[in-house]
């Protein structure tokens, strides 16, 4: 590690975490996809040894400065709510699939193959609880053009839009679940960013269907991955997703903490027994949202049926 990565971006990142309620773990020397010199830090909670989370930044970045450090503050926020689920890592999309989000490489890097992009490469796993094994490896792009509209292509300025555009991916079928396989691209494009507001947009949702993600992410994050421990109900990354507010899904979360589905305490929920005896008609929109993902074949042109 060098003596400027201890003297100005530790003493940052060490400042920014306490301001969320973390604390420096650890600070390593890491390598970015291209060779270049990263800082590698592992934050947690003091007194807490069993969880952790990571931020990757080059080691030149300086984000001290009026328009980066307010986005730091609310990601590193962000990230000490999400660090008290029991899974942190892992997310819920739209059709119903958990998935857990790992082995991202940060920050981005230039393509290598003469396109005007930038990637981040990551993977998916179904975190389902079973034993199916099921992963996609991600290449995550974004134009030179369109990371104009991001303050820096590091981890904290990117990863929900990032995160946010894998699940969307999921949700169109086009990604697909494997034990093994290549890279698979995931374009984050301008249509899923509105000029006009200065937000992302990725899926128009009605209250009917961000209460079904609701009570679908209470019971796979809480009820099955988590032992009916609570969840971050008002997580922003969610609200982005849904294109909806951190206050209205606290509002349905409440509405179903009445019906006893859950249990609300603050900004978290946990499942109930009365929600979790709704396991089959989970399981089956995980089944529907997994055969989604598969590629469709035309089987009367497969047995030879079809006119040429």
């Amino acid at each position: 590690m060098t003596a400027e990565l201890k003297s100005s971006l530790v003493a940052s990142v060490q400042a920014a975490a306490a301001q969320a309620g973390l604390i420096l773990l650890s600070a390593t020397a890491g390598i970015d996809y291209h060779g270049q010199p990263t800082a590698v830090f592992q934050l947690g909670f003091r007194g807490d040894a069993t969880r952790s989370l990571q931020l990757e930044l080059s080691e030149t970045f300086e984000f001290d400065k009026p328009h980066l450090l307010p986005e730091m503050a609310a990601h590193l926020a962000a990230e000490a709510s999400r660090l008290r689920n029991p899974r942190p890592e892992c997310y819920v999309t739209l059709g119903g699939l958990p998935i857990a989000f790992g082995k991202f490489q940060w920050p981005f890097h230039l393509s290598t193959s003469g396109a005007d992009t930038y990637i981040v490469h990551g993977e998916i796993n179904l975190a389902d609880g079973g034993t199916l094994n099921l992963h996609a490896k991600i290449a995550a792009s974004v134009t030179v053009t369109f990371a104009q509209i991001v303050p820096a292509m590091e981890q904290p300025y990117a990863e929900t839009f990032v995160y946010n555009a894998i699940r969307k991916t999921v949700d169109l079928g086009q990604l697909e679940f494997l034990k093994s396989g290549n890279r698979q691209p995931v374009p984050v494009t301008t249509r899923y960013y509105s000029r006009w507001q200065k937000k992302f947009l990725f899926t128009e949702t009605n209250d009917k269907e961000r209460l079904e993600y609701l009570l679908r992410k209470v019971y796979w994050l809480s009820g099955v991955l988590g032992q009916s421990r609570p969840v971050w109900i008002a997580d922003p990354r969610d609200a982005q997703y849904l294109n909806t507010t951190e206050a209205d899904l606290l509002r349905m979360a409440g509405n179903e903490a009445g019906d006893k589905l859950m249990v609300l305490d603050g900004e978290f929920a946990s499942a109930t027994p009365l929600l979790l005896e709704r396991a089959p008609e989970f399981q089956a929109a995980l089944e529907a949202a997994l055969n989604f993902t598969k590629p469709q074949f035309n089987e009367s042109m497969r047995s030879g049926q079809a006119n040429m």
